[in-house]
């Protein structure tokens, strides 16, 4: 009369347990003999792991497992922590039945008797290569971010030690630092605008010329085909093409009613690998000198397009022509050495 209940409250207890065990599908919990193997295999381990119950049953738990951990002996490790310390950390990679690895997060715990004596181990975890990606991402992009801002920085500050250095007066000074970042932060924006993967030629140029107020006017001429660069070459293009232009209109083709600028680019083949030919031409303005020393622009323009490829500046009486020949590959990843002093 008095076991009747009892058993029946067992019983009971067993299968709301059970049913605990089995709900939990978020977190596979495994529990095994003192020999390793595996005694139970819950809803969640199946669907995290990929074995179901009736295949994993009395098989090693070792095989969830990676081989450099259990060369490592870390199961064991987690084992032996657990019945001294009541928990085993787990923090690692994990192998599914399909051989694929996912980030795993949880513990390890020792199973003991009504009496004390340990009978096994209990291991619970739950599937975290999602949230460890994020992190990697945030990790990766904070990393980019930092990287940039010291770019920047470094260009900002070398545009404006360079602007003192050859402004014959502080407003000089002034209103060449303003432009010369007001186009490096135009090229900044049309980036973001890619989601800081590059952008072409075309843009670039475009965006030079609505900067300063040339968009309309026949006598800014721009040709060539798509061509894809870098942010950093991007960057270059966008500092340069502001010198350029900034002296056109002081000094050059541009200074002149009857002057006009032509930018021409086109992909050739060169020794089996593309390479980009682009030029800049004033013609129709006034006559062209050598100049005695080189200026900020002028060693801005050298230093920034050199290290992409073959730079050449021609002061014909006729009108400055500047010509770059660079490898596409180069303007693919090749850093960029703006404002150098």
């Amino acid at each position: 009369m008095i076991m009747k209940p009892f058993s029946s409250s067992s019983r009971s207890r067993e299968r709301f347990l059970e049913a605990i065990l089995q709900s939990a599908i978020e977190y596979a919990i495994i529990s095994m003999d003192l020999d390793g193997l595996v005694t139970t295999w819950n809803e969640g381990a199946r669907r995290i792991l990929g074995w179901d119950e009736a295949e994993i049953i009395g098989k090693p738990a070792a095989v969830i497992f990676t081989q450099e951990d259990l060369q490592a002996g870390i199961l064991q490790r987690e084992m032996t922590a657990a019945l001294a310390e009541g928990h085993g950390n787990d923090e690692r990679w994990h192998v599914r039945k399909d051989g694929s690895l996912f980030w795993a997060s949880g513990q390890m715990m020792a199973l003991t008797s009504d009496d004390g004596e340990v009978e096994g181990f209990v291991k619970i975890l739950r599937d975290r290569t999602e949230q460890r990606e994020n992190e990697e991402r945030q990790r990766v992009l904070m990393h980019e971010l930092s990287h940039r801002m010291k770019n920047t920085l470094a260009v900002v500050q070398a545009i404006t030690s360079q602007s003192f250095r050859n402004a014959s007066s502080l407003e000089e000074a002034e209103q060449s630092i303003s432009a010369r970042i007001n186009a490096y932060s135009k090229a900044h924006d049309i980036l973001l605008q890619q989601n800081w993967l590059g952008t072409t030629m075309g843009t670039i140029v475009e965006a030079t010329a609505i900067n300063l107020g040339l968009q309309t006017s026949g006598r800014f001429k721009a040709s060539g085909p798509d061509v894809e660069l870098s942010p950093q070459a991007a960057l270059c293009f966008s500092l340069v093409l502001h010198e350029l232009v900034t002296n056109a209109n002081k000094y050059g083709a541009l200074s002149e009613d009857t002057g006009t600028v032509e930018i021409e680019w086109s992909v050739r083949d060169k020794a089996g690998a593309p390479s980009l030919n682009f030029t800049w031409q004033e013609v129709g303005g006034p006559a062209v000198e050598t100049p005695t020393k080189k200026g900020f622009g002028t060693r801005l323009v050298s230093s920034s397009l050199s290290a992409f490829g073959e730079v050449s500046l021609d002061y014909a009486p006729t009108g400055l022509i500047l010509r770059l020949d660079a490898p596409l590959q180069k303007l693919q990843y090749k850093n960029c050495s703006d404002a150098e002093e």
